[in-house]
């Protein structure tokens, strides 16, 4: 009895050593998960907001900052206006070369940013249809030869009826039929001669010659640079596929679209001063096109001028800022300085909605500015006359917006 009773104990010990591990299991896998889950929380919380278009600001917040609102004034400048533009290659003096056929890349001779010669072998390729039209054209140099052949053979036998016939050697009947066979070896002639012309314009546009075996040579057409090049050795283009593109480093053009308001600063044979990030200087450009109308869309006007850039530190691509100035005045809102505040690198003004109950609705609109004059500057697109516009203690209405868009950590 003694035996069981302490048998009994020791195993009801076991079991609670047993309880008492598992539980300690569980107990440390707990805080591992509610760990991951709050850690998972915490990248929620960490997603950063968008910034909301519009904040409602309590009397409070308006007399802490300071902010103030007024309806917009409408003014006139002297058509001066800063608008973006974009360099681009000369589309007059830049060459898209693609394939003349069907064909096998076979090799390429040169890389974007390479300088090649006129005449330049720029890409080989391997071609069925140059191969044919070489053979037509071989053909018909064949058949000119033969039927020049004839020409000259049917010529001597009617001359020789013409003296058998003033001889009275032969019926006059032989001598119409000598006459006949000499006027088909001529039409036969200009035939295959007609034949010919069309055979070698044929391998023309295909660029094929008559002795490179079924290849086509691209050639560079001018001296220029290689702007990019899609041709790959091994592939197999189609007709028309785009192989490489070469254009004049030296010649540019400005591309700027010009807000409605400002359009009529614009003529052909005009000057377009601008500046690039890349460099101090401020370069021109002489005004080659104008758009016949506004873009629908963006009610903009497509604007083009032209440069040379004799050292090329001027690259496709590369953002422009343009100066327009213009004898013209237009009209446009007139805005304080305080008014523009930037938000994502770019101006924006705040139009203001009061309410009855003193607070304020205030909705951040991007803008386009133009010229500055007197503490004040026009406004190109983004408002209207009539729109009532925070005038004072745009600073604070700013750092408001960015606090609303910055991430909330919550704990």
């Amino acid at each position: 009895m003694k035996m069981t009773s302490l048998h009994r104990i020791l195993a009801g010990v076991a079991i609670v050593a047993i309880v008492a591990i598992a539980g300690c299991s569980r107990g440390a896998e707990r805080p591992s998960s509610e760990a991951a889950q709050a850690a998972s929380d915490s990248m929620e919380t960490m997603k950063m907001p968008a910034m909301p278009a519009s904040l409602t600001f309590s009397r409070d917040q308006i007399a802490h900052g300071k902010v103030a609102w007024a309806p917009v004034t409408m003014g006139t400048t002297s058509g001066t206006a800063t608008i973006p533009g974009q360099l681009a290659t000369d589309e007059d003096h830049t060459v898209r070369l693609g394939a003349p056929a069907r064909g096998r890349v076979l090799t390429i001779a040169v890389s974007p940013g390479d300088r090649v010669a006129g005449g330049q072998s720029l890409v080989v390729l391997q071609s069925a249809d140059a191969a044919a039209a070489q053979a037509d054209v071989a053909k018909a140099i064949a058949a000119v030869a033969s039927h020049r052949a004839q020409t000259v053979y049917a010529k001597s036998a009617r001359d020789r009826a013409e003296r058998l016939l003033a001889l009275k050697a032969i019926p006059r009947q032989d001598y119409e039929r000598a006459v006949a066979d000499d006027q088909l070896a001529q039409s036969e002639l200009s035939q295959s001669e007609a034949e010919l012309r069309r055979a070698r314009s044929a391998a023309e546009q295909v660029g094929a010659d008559t002795a490179s075996g079924g290849t086509i040579v691209i050639r560079a057409p001018h001296d220029g640079i290689v702007l990019s090049r899609t041709a790959v050795p091994g592939t197999v283009v189609d007709a028309g596929a785009p192989l490489v593109v070469v254009t004049d480093p030296a010649r540019l053009w400005l591309l700027v679209n010009a807000p409605e308001q400002i359009a009529g600063l614009f003529r052909t044979g005009g000057q377009l001063r601008f500046i690039v990030p890349a460099y101090p200087d401020t370069f021109s450009a002489r005004i080659t096109a104008v758009g016949a109308g506004l873009d629908q869309e963006t009610r903009t006007l497509q604007v083009r001028g032209s440069l040379e850039t004799r050292n090329e530190r001027l690259k496709p691509g590369m953002l422009a800022t343009v100066a327009v100035t213009g004898a013209e005045r237009v009209t446009v809102p007139l805005v304080p300085d305080e008014a523009v505040q930037m938000l994502s690198g770019k101006p924006n003004i705040f139009v203001a909605e009061p309410a009855a109950d003193g607070t304020v609705r205030l909705t951040r609109r991007e803008v386009e500015l133009g010229a500055r004059t007197s503490g004040k500057v026009a406004v190109l697109r983004g408002l209207a006359a009539g729109d009532v516009i925070v005038t004072a203690g745009a600073f604070a209405v700013k750092a408001e917006f960015q606090k609303a868009g910055m991430p909330k950590m919550e704990m």
